[in-house]
């Protein structure tokens, strides 16, 4: 029987990537994206990438209506994978309310549908901010959430308590956190990757369009932490992995008879910091980088990685790209936009 899955924000960059994972593995992904922050043409990459046709349906997660139409146009879909969010933690300190209103309504509405149309797997996108400055290194799943650092941070925590606290009144409902820590990488064929809208939020495709001269310089963000270097330390995850997480998390929901709500880390286990990644792209890519050391930017936690213990054991999935590996796809990926 055919298993399709609802991705929303499926055009977009983990979102993606997760859809071509989703066809290689047996599914049938059905992408919601209002294109707010993706590109049309990423999903006909996805359809060169798998040889399948993917069914796309243009809206917004946060309008009810047009989020059950979908659900009746889809009988029988057998789960929901929901990506659909602002991201952006700079943007959402200036504009919370927006931040708000669509990552919380999106996240209800998709409830609301799911329990009406009967439809019980649930994986959430979460993130690694909910953990904040952490106590203790590595960050399990019991290592305790601490205020957000920004009205974004605080959706993924408000998201999470909105899903867990339907999931005690909701009969047969099954979900899934994915904690990610910090994606990185493109697909190997550079057919698809990460596209920032303006100057990049994120490390690496800031240091790949330096490397391209898109970006006059990189800043590193302080080198005065409590580091081996003084520079922050991250835990970099390819997003093909990431990927394959999202499909070993919707196996095991399928698989699960009782309901269930779970919550697992998807990072490597290690940690790197910005001087590292910094070092490693300039000798994987023979690029040398035009970058200077800057002050301390607000809201940056020092270090965080995660215990990938959980989630090897629970999905039986294991991160296997390296980080060389993964900022070699990433510049292959921005050599491809020219």
């Amino acid at each position: 029987m055919e298993k399709k899955i609802i991705v929303t924000g499926g055009a977009g960059y983990i979102g993606s990537h997760t859809c071509v994972e989703l066809v290689k593995s047996g599914y049938t992904p059905i992408i919601i994206d209002n294109f707010s922050n993706s590109e049309k043409f990423i999903v006909d990459r996805v359809e060169e990438l798998t040889g399948k046709k993917i069914e796309v349906e243009e809206g917004d997660c946060g309008d009810y209506e047009f989020v059950k139409s979908v659900f009746k146009k889809h009988a029988e879909v057998s789960g929901v994978i929901h990506f659909a969010a602002f991201k952006a933690v700079g943007e959402s300190s200036n504009l919370p309310l927006k931040y708000y209103q669509n990552n919380l309504l999106s996240t209800i509405i998709m409830l609301k549908v799911m329990e009406e149309e009967g439809v019980s797997n649930f994986v959430f996108s979460s993130s690694c901010t909910v953990y904040g400055e952490p106590d203790q290194l590595p960050v399990t799943e019991d290592s305790p959430t601490k205020p957000a650092e920004s009205p974004y941070g605080r959706t993924k925590q408000m998201c999470e308590n909105i899903v867990t606290d339907f999931s005690k009144v909701t009969k047969g409902f099954k979900g899934i956190f994915l904690r990610y820590f910090n994606p990185i990488g493109a697909h190997p064929s550079s057919r698809i990757g990460e596209l920032p809208i303006g100057a990049p939020n994120n490390l690496v495709p800031y240091i790949t369009q330096t490397a391209a001269g898109i970006r006059e310089k990189l800043t590193i963000f302080g080198n005065d932490y409590d580091t081996p270097d003084g520079t922050c330390i991250r835990d970099y995850i390819h997003v093909v992995d990431l990927a394959k997480a999202h499909i070993a998390a919707l196996d095991y929901l399928l698989a699960e008879k009782e309901d269930c709500l779970e919550v697992f880390n998807v990072g490597t286990g290690n940690g790197n910091s910005v001087q590292e990644v910094v070092d490693t792209f300039q000798e994987v890519t023979g690029v040398k980088l035009n970058y200077e050391i800057g002050p301390r930017r607000a809201g940056d936690v020092e270090k965080v990685y995660s215990d990938a213990t959980k989630v090897e054991n629970g999905l039986k999935w294991k991160a296997d790209i390296s980080l060389a590996e993964s900022l070699k796809d990433s510049w292959n990926w921005q050599q491809s936009l020219k």
